[in-house]
C-alpha cells in the first residue's frame, strides 16, 4: 500500500500550533544528528591507526557505496511504511556504528562503522524530506518548506560547529574514546527526539496496475504497507514519473550536480587544514570557522528560493572560484573561502531540493526524494576516487582546486540551459 497526506487547509490557530510542533521535533532531530564530536577528529584517528590516503578513500567510498544500495529501497519503503519509524531507527545503526570506532580502532571495524552508518543515513534520507513536506502541506503550509529546511540545515551546522567546539576539549580530556561516547550519546538523544514526529497519512489501495485508490481512512501515525505490492510499488510509480516527466528528471539530476562533490571534500577538510601547518588541536577551530560561513550560507535558504536559475548559475560558479583560490593559498586566511565556497554549495544544496519537492507526487515524495540521494552517493564514490587518485601524488590543496572545477562547469550549463529557454519562442 501507498500512503499520501490527508489535507488540512483550514486548520486555522491549531495549525499553527501543529507547525511549530513539527519544526521543533525536526530542529532537534537535526541538530542532534549533526552534533557528532568525532566529526573534527575521525580522519586523524584514521590516519594514526595508520591508514593511507588510499585506506581512508576506501572508508568514505564504502560509506558511498552503502547509500548506494540502500538509498531508493529505503526511500520507497519510506513511502510505504511509517516514516517516523526510519528516522528513530537511523540513529540507533550509526551510534552502533561509532562504538565500534572507538572500542577496536582498526580498518575492519571503521569499515563496519561506516556501513552502519551509511544505512542510517539512507533509512533517514528521504523519509525526513517526505514527512516534513507532507506535514507542512497537511497544514496548508508547503510554501514554508525552504524556510524549514534552510533553517534545519543551519541548525545542524550549528551542531556540527558546537561538536567542533567541543571535541577540542573532550579529546584532550578523554582522547578518541571521550569523543566517540559523546557521539554514541548524541545519537540514542536523536532517536528519542525523532519519536515525537507526528505523521498523518492516508492509506491508498493499489490496484493491479500499480495504480492508487485511496480507500478513505487515516492512517494515524503511519502504519505499514502490505497490500498491493507495497514499496515497490512506490519504485515502479518513482521511476515511472521520471522517465515521463522532463522536469522533475532535471530536478533530480541537479540534486548530485550541486551535493556530491562538496559533500565529498568536507570529509578530507581536516586534512586539507593538517596541511597549512596548524596544530592537530588547532584542526577542530578552524574547522568550526568554516563551518559557521556555511551555517550563515544555509540561513539564507527561504530569501535566496527567488534567485531563480541565473542566480543558482552564479552561486555554484562563484563558489567554485572561491573553492579554487582559498585551497590553493595553503594558508589558514585562505580557509576563509573555503568556508565561502561551502556556504554557496550549501545553499545551491538546498535550492535544488526545492526544486525538487515542488515538482515530485505527493505519494512518491520518499521514492523520489531517494532517487537523488543515490544520485549523489554514486557521483561521491567517483569523487572518492578521484581523490585518491590525485591524492597519492599531490597536495590536499591542488586536489581541493582540481574538483573547484565541476562547479564551474554546472553553473555555465545552468546559465546555457536559462539562455536557451530564454531564446525559444
Amino acid at each position: 500500500m501507498t500512503l499520501s497526506p490527508a489535507r488540512v487547509p483550514d486548520a486555522g490557530a491549531g495549525s499553527g500550533s501543529a507547525v511549530r510542533q513539527l519544526t521543533a521535533t525536526l530542529y532537534g532531530y537535526a541538530f542532534l544528528d549533526d552534533f557528532v564530536l568525532l566529526y573534527p577528529v575521525y580522519a586523524l584517528l584514521f590516519a594514526d591507526s595508520g591508514l593511507t590516503v588510499w585506506q581512508i578513500s576506501s572508508l568514505f567510498a564504502l560509506w558511498s557505496i552503502t547509500g548506494v544500495f540502500l538509498e531508493v529501497p529505503s526511500g520507497a519503503w519510506a513511502d510505504s511504511v511509517s516514516r517516523r519509524t526510519l528516522l528513530w531507527l537511523a540513529p540507533l545503526l550509526t551510534a552502533t556504528g561509532f562504538a565500534l570506532w572507538v572500542t577496536v580502532p582498526s580498518y575492519g571495524a571503521f569499515a563496519l562503522g561506516f556501513v552502519l552508518w551509511g544505512a542510517g543515513g539512507a533509512l533517514s534520507s528521504g523519509a525526513r524530506e517526505a514527512l516534513v513536506y507532507d506535514e507542512l502541506d497537511r497544514l496548508g503550509a508547503a510554501d514554508r518548506y525552504a524556510r524549514v529546511m534552510g533553517r534545519a540545515r543551519a541548525v545542524g551546522l550549528l551542531a556540527v560547529m558546537a561538536a567542533m567546539a567541543l571535541a577540542g576539549p573532550v579529546f584532550a580530556l578523554g582522547g578518541y574514546p571521550a569523543v566517540g561516547t559523546a557521539s554514541v550519546l548524541a545519537c540514542l538523544l536523536g532517536a528519542a527526539t525523532a519519536t515525537r514526529f507526528q505523521e498523518h497519512r492516508v492509506p491508498k489501495a493499489a490496484d493491479d496496475d500499480g495504480e492508487s485508490k485511496s480507500d478513505g481512512k487515516s492512517s494515524g501515525c503511519g502504519g505499514s504497507g502490505g497490500g498491493g505490492g507495497g514499496w515497490t510499488v512506490s519504485l515502479r510509480g518513482g521511476l515511472a514519473e521520471c522517465r515521463e516527466n522532463r522536469s522533475v528528471r532535471r530536478a533530480l539530476l541537479l540534486v548530485p550536480a550541486v551535493a556530491a562533490v562538496w559533500g565529498a571534500l568536507d570529509e578530507y577538510t581536516p586534512l586539507l587544514i593538517r596541511d597549512t601547518g596548524v596544530a592537530d588541536r588547532t584542526v577542530p577551530y578552524l574547522l568550526l570557522l568554516v563551518w559557521a560561513i556555511v551555517t550563515a550560507g544555509s540561513l539564507l535558504a527561504g530569501a535566496a528560493e527567488r534567485l531563480g536559475t541565473t542566480g543558482l548559475a552564479v552561486l555554484l560558479a562563484g563558489g567554485g572560484l572561491a573553492l579554487a583560490v582559498g585551497a590553493a593559498t595553503r594558508t589558514p586566511a585562505g580557509l576563509v573561502l573555503v568556508g565561502v565556497a561551502f556556504g554557496c554549495f550549501q545553499l545551491a544544496e538546498v535550492l535544488a531540493d526545492v526544486r525538487l519537492q515542488h515538482r515530485i507526487d505527493e505519494t512518491r515524495r520518499a521514492t523520489l526524494t531517494s532517487f537523488a540521494s543515490l544520485g549523489t552517493e554514486v557521483v561521491t564514490v567517483a569523487v572518492f576516487g578521484v581523490y585518491a587518485l590525485i591524492g597519492t601524488t599531490a597536495a590536499h590543496s591542488t586536489v581541493f582546486a582540481v574538483l573547484a572545477v565541476p562547479y564551474l562547469v554546472t553553473g555555465l550549463v545552468l546559465a546555457a540551459r536559462k539562455r536557451g529557454a530564454e531564446a525559444r519562442p
